[in-house]
């Protein structure tokens, strides 16, 4: 499996990378791209993707989404599967990323970890099985991530409006009124070096329920990310997640 890796300059990229570079999923690294020159003697980089020429088998990107478009882009004309990991996409992005899952398939996931991926299924459970309790999530990194809330905290909320058609989404919680039935509060915490932590509360007048994933480290995005690519190659253009991956399996 030959992947280009989209932001291999940052952590996750290094991440994805490393594991590569040891044969994790079989994986090679023929190249990798990032805005900002990136020095390294095992594969050679790119900061213009008209340059690229290398001919991957998946892209992995972990950068940021101004660059979603021209990543894409590249990746129509050369019709290349992207695992797409990236975060915090405004509504223009949103609808290059649909556009562009006509001509290739394109993996979107908040979060990579597939313990995540088990979270979102027993939150579910667990709201459908107490449809009056109040919903809380709270998610906490480190203190130089950009969006907020997280990616994977909005994923967690999404689906739980699955299950619960009526609710609506309470970012952070500040003023004098009090809470509404139907809110799911989401409340961002960045300091340190935190990597991850996501934690869902449910709760009734009589008893709480909480749910609750932390990283360890980085290397778990990395690892599911290329198990990601795995899956993705020679499927058809489409959107995919990791619950379709999970199911397959």
């Amino acid at each position: 499996m030959r992947i280009l890796i989209c932001g291999v300059g940052g952590r996750m990229g290094r991440e994805v990378a490393k594991l590569a570079l040891n044969g994790v999923r079989g994986a090679e690294v023929v190249a990798g791209f990032d805005i900002l020159p990136v020095d390294t003697r095992e594969f050679r980089t790119f900061t213009d993707w008209e340059r690229v020429d290398a001919t991957p088998d998946c892209i992995v990107d972990f950068s940021h989404h101004a660059g979603t478009k021209a990543m894409l882009e590249f990746a129509k004309s050369r019709s290349i599967p992207v695992v797409l990991a990236t975060t915090g996409h405004t509504e223009e992005e949103e609808a290059v990323i649909l556009e562009a899952s006509r001509h290739v398939p394109i993996f979107r996931s908040a979060n990579m970890s597939l313990g995540v991926a088990l979270l979102v299924e027993l939150a579910k459970t667990t709201v459908k099985t107490f449809p009056e309790a109040d919903i809380e999530i709270i998610e906490k990194h480190h203190n130089r991530k950009l969006d907020a809330p997280s990616g994977t905290a909005l994923l967690i909320a999404n689906a739980i409006r699955e299950v619960r058609k009526t609710a609506k989404l309470m970012l952070g919680r500040a003023g004098n009124a009090k809470r509404e039935p139907d809110e799911i509060g989401i409340h961002a915490v960045r300091m340190g070096n935190i990597i991850g932590e996501h934690e869902v509360i449910v709760g009734t007048d009589t008893q709480t329920i909480t749910l609750k994933h932390e990283a360890h480290s980085r290397a778990l995005f990395a690892e599911g990310a290329l198990a990601a690519a795995a899956f993705l190659i020679g499927k058809e253009a489409g959107l995919y997640d990791m619950k379709r991956m999970i199911d397959q399996d």
